[in-house]
């Protein structure tokens, strides 16, 4: 496994758990830079960004609504 860098990324306490085991770091790792480097995490992220406007709609959300909110969470990040 030459060439392996460790980073560090935020997950959540149960991901972390999981994690503690090094055979399934190394899935993670595979996985992960599969995503990355094989082109798929665009169309993992659309699905999840589609997924969430559903929901959103579902709780009577419009699409001006989601934009007000993503502006707002922008201009927050840039304070």
């Amino acid at each position: 496994m030459d060439g392996l860098v460790d980073v560090t990324i935020p997950v959540e306490g149960a991901v972390a758990e999981a994690l503690r085991s090094p055979a399934r770091r190394e899935a993670a790792g595979r996985v992960l830079g599969r995503l990355i480097q094989g082109g798929q995490l665009r169309d993992v992220l659309a699905d999840a960004i589609a997924e969430a406007k559903l929901e959103a709609r579902s709780n009577g959300l419009t699409d001006a609504d989601i934009d007000a909110e993503l502006a707002a969470w922008r201009a927050e990040r840039r304070d």
